[in-house]
């Protein structure tokens, strides 16, 4: 063993198969700070830059963003694993292709009462223009919902809305839509909601929302399907989710021709 000087070049660790690990508990940590608060920042502020061309990373950019007043050494133990995560994916974007249909399809997901100090729920969704991804948000409610019924049914509404001003975005830039939008959810009750009105007597206090979602679906421009929570796309962006499941929901698919988030392999500059 001898001395070589300074620290030059470091191999760092292997990449990870996962930005988090599942079932972690960064919001009960109970940790020493870290000495340098405001390098953890600038590590989570670029990682928010890059979240804005991969929907792989919002759970975990939107996890960590909570804790840059007084990061904990856990919180920046898991914000290397996502570098170690994106060391393993270089040169992965978002590619909008001229083959595409321009359907508008969203998947909506919702993590009832999942925030453990404050049980909030943590909704999640993603737009894809025919296989492009082009719309994606993680984000906690802003009120404690009784049922997860309820708390689903908040979250369409709201998506709904969403999907509504894309449409007429995509008028504006002078393509029409004429077909009905697709609104993929894995709760049942939400989509009972939506389509039958006898349900609405049993839900007075979102009797707004309730007519909301039913006249878009009534007037045809909104069709709701039930997809199995096993190969909901949107359980990306609520929690985090094991090594197999999280690889095959960013794995190739068939339908899209690309990654099933619509993240590919760019060509490398020239």
């Amino acid at each position: 063993m001898k001395d070589l000087g300074v620290l030059k070049y470091f191999l760092g660790p292997k990449p990870a198969a996962s930005p988090m690990e599942q079932n972690h508990t960064l919001s009960l940590a109970k940790g020493a700070g870290v000495r340098d608060p405001e390098r953890y920042r600038r590590l989570v502020g670029r990682l928010i830059y890059l979240a804005f061309t991969r929907p792989d990373l919002a759970y975990s950019v939107h996890i960590l963003a909570q804790f840059m007043l007084h990061p904990r050494q856990e919180d920046s133990d898991t914000a290397l694993r996502v570098v170690s995560y994106l060391k393993g994916r270089p040169g992965q974007g978002i590619l909008v292709t001229s083959a595409s249909d321009l359907s508008l399809i969203c998947w909506c997901d919702l993590d009832w009462a999942s925030c453990p100090l404050t049980r909030r729920s943590l909704t999640g969704r993603i737009v894809f223009l025919g296989g492009s991804p082009i719309s994606w948000k993680t984000k906690k409610q802003h009120n404690v919902s009784r049922s997860s019924a309820e708390a689903e049914y908040y979250y369409m509404a709201a998506v709904t809305s969403e999907l509504k001003w894309l449409k007429a975005l995509l008028l504006d830039f002078g393509i029409p839509h004429s077909r009905p939008m697709t609104l993929f959810c894995d709760s049942e009750t939400a989509l009972h909601i939506a389509q039958k009105p006898v349900f609405h007597e049993l839900t007075k206090h979102i009797e707004v929302d309730c007519h909301y979602v039913r006249d878009v679906i009534r007037d045809g421009l909104l069709t709701t399907v039930h997809v199995s929570t096993a190969v909901q796309f949107a359980d990306i962006f609520t929690k985090a989710l094991s090594k197999e499941k999280f690889l095959y929901f960013v794995r190739t698919s068939w339908v899209f021709h690309s990654h099933k988030l619509g993240i590919s392999f760019l060509p490398a500059p020239t």
